[in-house]
């Protein structure tokens, strides 16, 4: 019976584990998970989302504090076109939080960086480039395109003296997506080196509509690998969303995918960023409480656990500080939403927003519980202890039982 460890991704001459983990943002997939995802040989992403929000927690630095001070003035005003990054302190960020996890890493894989084009931070196309610029500088092996179908994206870089030596992917959920992609970054005369292609199970933000149940993974994922065949494009394709045992990633490995990506069941590794409580709230989730909803205001659907605090809160938006999601005209659909409750609500002290979540935030405070589909089996994962709670697993544990179980089984610590 066929493992994951008999098959290998390939880049050229190196091979590696087909196993890679995804980039949960913000500092979800921390680096110290990506590292033990390239020491066993496989791939490991870390995040660039809200970067100098996590720089901050990580390195004792103040680049919030600093953009705070500077718009304090506008907190009160819903107009926050004024509200700009310095990128000089944008690239620092990206550096520093890179930088060092490029610096720890140890073994034969590799660590990319997850890049959201729907990070748009008041300049999307040049706070895009300045990240995207700073990862490379900062010796980062590869960077996944993910949240937007970033036709201008290699665009941004083509003149980074490691366009063509760093790894450069992208995130699609349809035949379609890839192909406009393609289509656009043609001039560069540069293919992505690999492609993942996310199904609907997958957790946070989705690439579908809320028809998403209408679609499944297998489906795209034949659609996707016989387009590239018939175009006889050599682009390694890696499924993700809802692979959860090491024999659903062997189905699509003997179908011709070059590796999986897999997260979900890595949220409740020591290694994983999200707090302990929240963790064990991860393990008790009911299968019920999967929700999809349409509160992000990037406007993709976004898979949470119903019970997440930031469903319905009404916090003040909080751009000054954060702001990683103003257009380029300074707005967000959930300021809208906020103004909309206050002059509804007049003297209301504190005011529910049902439709939208301030996501900065929330997910800067572990509050936006994003989750893949089959969260509600992660309790089968582990032991219960006699408390009620769960053991949290290593991250090895969890990488090597999908690297080495068969016949749908997940090996449980202790067991």
């Amino acid at each position: 019976m066929k493992r994951v460890d008999d098959f290998r991704l390939r880049f050229g001459t190196k091979e590696l584990v087909p196993i890679v983990i995804g980039g949960m943002g913000v500092d979800i997939s921390t680096a110290e998970l990506a590292l033990e995802a390239a020491r066993l040989g496989g791939i490991g992403h870390i995040s660039d989302a809200m970067v100098n929000t996590v720089a901050d927690r990580r390195f004792n630095a103040k680049f919030v504090k600093d953009k705070l001070q500077q718009y304090k003035f506008n907190v009160a005003n819903s107009d926050k076109s004024v509200v700009r990054f310095d990128l000089g302190q944008l690239a620092e960020a990206t550096h520093m939080h890179i930088g060092r996890t490029m610096e720890a890493k140890r073994g034969d894989g590799l660590i990319f960086v997850n890049c959201m084009e729907k990070l748009t931070m008041n300049s999307p196309r040049e706070t895009l480039r300045v990240r995207m610029a700073a990862a490379l500088d900062a010796g980062i092996d590869g960077i996944t395109l993910a949240a937007g179908l970033h036709l201008g994206s290699f665009a941004l870089i083509e003149d980074h003296p490691r366009f063509r030596d760093a790894k450069l992917g992208i995130i699609v959920s349809s035949l379609r997506a890839l192909q406009l992609f393609l289509r656009k970054t043609a001039r560069s005369n540069r293919l992505p080196d690999y492609v993942i292609v996310e199904g609907p199970l997958a957790g946070g933000h989705l690439g579908f509509g809320m028809d998403w149940a209408q679609y499944d993974l297998a489906t795209i994922f034949k659609e996707i690998h016989g387009y590239l065949q018939a175009e006889q494009l050599d682009i390694p394709l890696i499924p993700a969303g809802g692979i959860f045992t090491g024999s659903d990633a062997v189905s699509f490995l003997d179908q011709g995918a070059a590796a999986v990506q897999v997260a979900t069941r890595f949220t409740v590794s020591r290694e994983c960023g999200l707090p302990e409580d929240v963790k064990q709230r991860y393990f008790a989730a009911s299968e019920d409480q999967i929700e999809v909803n349409q509160i992000s205001p990037t406007g993709y659907p976004m898979r949470m656990l119903s019970n997440s605090p930031a469903i319905g809160d009404g916090i003040r938006p909080n751009c000054e500080a954060y702001g990683y999601l103003l257009d380029s005209t300074g707005n967000c659909s959930y300021i809208s939403a906020y103004n909309r409750e206050v002059a509804a609500n007049p003297g209301v002290k504190r005011i529910s927003v049902k439709d939208k979540t301030c996501l900065c935030t929330q997910m800067r405070n572990f509050d936006c519980w994003t989750c893949g589909h089959y969260a509600y089996r992660l309790k089968d994962t582990s032991r219960r202890l006699p408390d009620g709670s769960y053991q949290l697993l290593d991250a090895e544990h969890i990488f090597r039982d999908y690297q080495f179980s068969t016949d749908g089984q997940i090996q449980v610590p202790g067991q």
